[in-house]
């Protein structure tokens, strides 16, 4: 994105220091910062449009309440959802903060503006028999084997252990042989400890015995078909033909099989802390979701059951 003609040198160079700061102290992964980027750009291109001249540090201090919301009307208009406008505003208020405190602003009443209720969207996870199922069949749905069974692998990694995709195919050779247990870096630099069964171990044992790439320290755990590091891409290609071979829904990615970790786990009467820091949420809240899913599935066999439906 080119910076707006709307940006004064001085409020460039202060996003640029806050962005620096966030990624180096906070961890912030260079997806999250381009997002913070882009949402702070759109802020302050908007009050340079709304004020007739660039936004600069100085400027912000008389930033009131209405001129929020009158950002937030506008992005509405243009069609922002209000989930996108909710983060969009959070990440503007993060940076208001760090201003104000650099510079001796009283933003409070600005910092005060609520985000949009929205209703968070549930999750949408396999059923148990349809996650075996699917591992069952990517066994042997390519015509090479090492690359079905290396799919067979990464997919029961995903659904056994609850890991993000990134997180697996981050995973590099020196993780072998693996131990009962995996150090997981996740979302903020965040470090979480997670299980892995015995059949994720076996299914990695099967695919690396078939594999043509020589396993190092250093190199990927999961090779891509001409020996570079597995992308993301490839796996999800391979589980849409998947799911339309068993007659699964869209819905089932390879995300969903983290989804499915977490209410399976849920189902099976785990706690929401535990199943927390499985995960890696930084936030109870986040985990917190599943517990609709749950719900869900006890009033759609309420409804299905009950003499008096």
């Amino acid at each position: 994105m080119s910076t707006p003609l709307a940006l004064t040198p001085a409020m460039a160079d202060a996003l640029a220091q806050w962005l620096q700061g966030e990624a180096a102290a906070r961890d912030r992964s260079a997806h999250t910062i381009t997002a913070y980027r882009d949402d702070t750009l759109a802020f302050l291109s908007f009050l340079g449009g709304h004020y007739g001249e660039g936004a600069t540090p100085k400027s912000l201090a008389s930033l009131k309440q209405i001129d929020m919301r009158a950002f937030a009307a506008a992005e509405r208009a243009r069609g922002l959802s209000a989930r996108s406008l909710a983060r969009r505003l959070s990440a503007i208020r993060s940076f208001l903060r760090w201003i104000s405190d650099r510079e001796g602003y009283d933003l409070s009443a600005a910092l005060s503006t609520r985000g949009p209720k929205y209703q968070r969207s549930l999750p949408r996870p396999l059923a148990p028999d349809q996650a075996r199922e699917l591992l069952d069949h990517a066994g042997s749905h390519h015509a090479e084997p090492w690359i079905a069974s290396r799919d067979m692998a990464v997919l029961t990694l995903l659904y056994g252990c609850g890991l993000r995709i990134s997180e697996a195919l981050s995973l590099t050779g020196a993780e072998w042989p693996m131990r009962e247990s995996l150090t997981i870096r996740g979302k903020g630099g965040r470090e979480r400890m997670v299980p892995v069964l015995p059949v994720a171990i076996d299914a990695i044992a099967a695919y690396l015995r078939l594999c043509p790439y020589p396993l190092e320290k250093d190199s990927p755990l999961f090779y891509g078909a001409r020996g570079g590091p597995l992308r993301a891409g490839v796996l999800e290609g391979a589980m849409a033909k998947m799911r339309q071979s068993l007659g699964l829904p869209p819905t089932a990615t390879p995300h969903a099989l983290r989804h499915s970790f977490a209410t399976h786990l849920l189902s099976a009467g785990g706690d929401l802390r535990t199943i927390q820091e499985l995960l890696g949420h930084a936030s109870l809240a986040t985990t917190q979701v599943y517990t609709g899913v749950d719900d869900a599935r006890l009033m759609e066999v309420y409804r299905n059951a009950h003499p008096r439906r």
